[in-house]
């Protein structure tokens, strides 16, 4: 739908270009300055759209609570190896 945006500020940049009268000149260029930057913006959601993040993608309060209980078993492992002077193993 973006791209309509650009055919439509060539078209303005046609009609300013072909204008005699310097009103309608100036009400051209800013059609096709607005037309322009309508068309970047829709570009630039689309592009961002492709690569922003999925909800599926992301970590549920379930998984998340359990690498947290995980991380903390790991922890306590380790203060109890070096409590015991021995080294902590590598994983």
């Amino acid at each position: 739908m973006h791209w309509l945006y650009l055919l439509l500020a060539i078209g303005a940049l046609m009609l300013a270009i072909t204008t005699r009268s310097g009103g309608m000149l100036m009400l051209w260029l800013l059609a096709t300055v607005g037309f322009l930057l309508a068309w970047v913006v829709g570009w630039y959601r689309n592009r961002i759209g492709e690569v922003s993040r999925e909800e599926v993608a992301m970590v549920d309060p379930v998984e998340l609570h359990r690498l947290r209980q995980l991380a903390e078993q790991r922890r306590r492992e380790a203060a109890a190896q070096a409590a015991a002077g021995e080294e902590p193993q590598a994983r």
